[in-house]
């Protein structure tokens, strides 16, 4: 029976790949795209155990004695509490205050009624997000320099002071979480623009019947019907909570701001690959892919208690 079953099941597999033969092609160059720079690196990962050198090779390489020894230097690294506190408080803020205003905006673009206009918005507010953090830091820096930046001329004027913006411990978060929801928030926006287009429109004609505003609608059927996009992209950005944004950390940062501004991947960059300890590395990187892995999944259990888990 168990075999009749087997078969049946397996007729029923070839019968619905030869019906969805194009679809399954399509759906190839993902697959390799995950095989080949997803999976395929994963075997890479035993070095943060070995004692890695580049003439040895992987596995002519020694194993580390003890086998933990890389990551017992990651934690007793002196400034192990800091950085691990830099890329969680970073990671935090650019979540609380970067998703809203993507949010914000795509309800505000949905509202909008004349097509070309609406266009135009969208087109102009995700510009940004094809910019490099090099020409935005460029934009920054020309904004908020101590000695030329437009801002800070403003300030010698009418209060006769400057404000180091780009060199301030105090300042620093806010540039760098303000520049990232510059850069992101169009971008955003589609992904809840899109989630707003498949409600059903007649929700909202039947509360224009009741008497309800543009306010009421937005309250209670705009954001209920992309309630589940907003669990979903939360959950994982939770996943990358360790992945503070090291590119536009290391273009803006400099040593005035490493109290408040140095995260795990720019402490490994220096320490562990300008001076070639890949191990180091390799394990850093290996603890952060299971912190991002138990958030993940501590947060869709905990979404799953209000019906929006993704599994």
């Amino acid at each position: 029976m168990q075999r009749e079953h087997g078969g049946n099941r397996m007729a029923k597999a070839i019968k619905s790949i030869r019906r969805y033969q194009a679809l399954y092609l399509m759906l190839l160059p993902g697959l390799a795209y995950y095989a080949v720079y997803r999976y395929a690196p994963m075997w890479g990962s035993v070095i943060a155990f070995k004692d890695f050198n580049i003439v040895d090779g992987i596995w002519s390489s020694p194993w580390a004695n003890p086998w933990y020894k890389h990551f017992a230097y990651f934690y007793n690294s002196p400034y192990f509490g800091q950085i691990l506190a830099n890329t969680f408080l970073i990671s935090l803020y650019k979540i609380v205050w970067g998703m809203p205003p993507g949010i914000i905006l795509a309800m505000l673009i949905y509202e909008v009624r004349h097509a070309r206009f609406k266009k135009w918005i969208q087109t102009v507010s995700y510009l940004p997000h094809f910019l490099s953090w090099v020409i935005i830091y460029g934009m920054v820096f020309a904004f908020l320099s101590e000695t030329n930046g437009i801002v800070n001329r403003w300030l010698k004027d009418y209060i006769f002071h400057t404000v180091p913006f780009l060199t301030s411990t105090d300042w620093f978060r806010t540039i760098l979480v303000g520049s990232e929801i510059w850069q992101s928030a169009g971008w955003s926006a589609i992904i809840y623009l899109a989630a707003l287009a498949g409600i059903d429109p007649t929700l909202y004609e039947a509360a224009r019947c009741d008497g309800a505003g543009r306010l009421r609608m937005l309250w209670h059927i705009s954001l209920p019907g992309i309630r589940s996009v907003i669990v979903l992209l939360l959950i994982l950005k939770l996943g990358h909570i360790l992945d503070a944004g090291f590119d536009q950390i290391y273009i803006m940062y400099n040593v005035h701001v490493y109290p408040v501004s140095d995260i795990i991947d720019t402490w490994v960059f220096r320490v562990g690959l300008e001076q070639l300890n890949f191990s180091l590395g390799a394990a850093v990187g290996l603890f952060k892919s299971l912190i991002g892995l138990l958030l993940v999944v501590s947060a869709n259990r905990i979404a799953r208690r209000w019906g929006e888990g993704v599994w």
